[in-house]
């Protein structure tokens, strides 16, 4: 079984990710391809995660996709909030609902001991179809009929059992508004799929993430027990195994360019999927600056990518500045290239504004 490297295996990954080359392909078709943004924040994380990817992308292009509900906010993956096509809401939603009933048991289980969960799934369901509503308004009302139980977990269990969809003007480029929420077959229209299969769901994760492991793609979804299905896909991929001695799947026809291809300087946006995806993160994200990137509150900052590799962060502050924080000195030709890159970034944000570099520790 041959072994590929970490190089190997970062080159790979940003292939698949459109990091290599930018793409042509239009904003549904990469959403899709990707398997979602992850979208918890609002508004800038898909919008960045798209333009880092997309050639000539601009904001109306996703903001028309949501607004004419050809894609969506939902939870999935992890169980948090991801902005993907309408036809994969439909899709993924069922097949991540076991990720769902888990969070509810483990965080609100025993604040929900009693409770017939049927019932309080029709009642939420038959509120948020009437109009959409915040979670702490569905809460109330759901608390008005249960006034020994508490408004969060009640709400928090409707997210669970129902596919909420976040409505616009929520996560909307410059506008924006309250997480206000209604059902996915209210808003779409259409039914979930009653029988989505798994086994697609585990190849499109490949096409977009692989080589990868069983446990990378249960860090991805957030399923569990997923060996069985690698197994059962067995003749329709190909092995291999990394340095650690870890077997890796893959599609035969994915691409895996040369470890010495260029990686061009990127910036990722915010919550990107391409450092949340793996169990092993090393491939993109040295072990050393994980810490730097991921906050002890959950927060996944913008990274910079220097030669396939985090270099450092950076962050969009009102649409007027870039600042970028490298976390070693850069090559002159790098730091081009990353000020290149964020004033692409202000130019998309609507012009004007600075780009500015952070020093590296030490250099103060």
């Amino acid at each position: 079984m041959n072994v590929l490297t970490g190089r190997q295996l970062g080159r790979a990954l940003l292939a698949r990710q459109h990091l290599l080359a930018r793409t042509g392909r239009e904003p549904a078709e990469l959403i899709h391809h990707l398997g979602g943004l992850q979208a918890q924040a609002v508004p800038q994380p898909p919008y960045l995660g798209l333009l880092s990817r997309i050639d000539g992308f601009t904001p109306e292009r996703l903001t028309a996709l949501l607004e004419q509900r050809a894609a969506v906010r939902i939870a999935l993956q992890r169980g948090t909030i991801h902005l993907v096509t309408a036809e994969d809401c439909l899709t993924l939603r069922p097949l991540l609902q076991p990720v769902l009933d888990r969070a509810l048991r483990s965080t609100y289980g025993a604040r929900l001991a009693g409770l017939d969960l049927d019932a309080l799934g029709a009642e939420a369901r038959a509120l948020v179809e009437a109009e959409p509503r915040t979670f702490q308004q569905l809460g109330a009302l759901l608390a008005a009929t249960r006034p020994d139980r508490d408004p969060a977990a009640l709400a928090q269990a409707a997210r669970c059992l129902l596919p909420l969809v976040q409505v616009p003007p929520r996560g909307i480029w410059d506008r924006s508004g309250p997480a206000a929420h209604t059902t996915a077959e209210a808003w779409l229209g259409r039914p979930l799929e009653r029988a989505p299969a798994l086994d697609d769901l585990v190849l499109r994760y490949l096409a977009a993430f692989g080589p990868a492991t069983a446990a990378d793609l249960q860090k991805w979804s957030g399923l569990s027990r997923l060996g069985p299905v690698l197994t059962r896909l067995a003749s329709r991929l190909v092995a291999f195994r990394d340095e650690h001695g870890r077997v890796l799947h893959d599609l035969p026809e994915a691409p895996r360019p040369d470890p010495d291809t260029p990686a061009p300087v990127r910036l990722l946006a915010p919550f990107d999927n391409l450092l949340l995806s793996h169990a092993d993160r090393t491939r993109v994200l040295p072990e050393e600056y994980r810490g730097r990137v991921m906050t002890q509150n959950g927060i996944v900052l913008g990274t910079l990518l220097v030669d396939g590799l985090v270099a450092g962060t950076w962050r969009l502050t009102g649409g007027q500045e870039v600042a970028v924080r490298p976390f070693t000195a850069l090559r002159p030709a790098d730091e081009q290239a990353a000020r290149a890159e964020a004033q692409r970034v202000l130019d998309f944000a609507g012009g004007g504004g600075t780009v500015r570099f952070e020093p590296v520790d030490g250099e103060r």
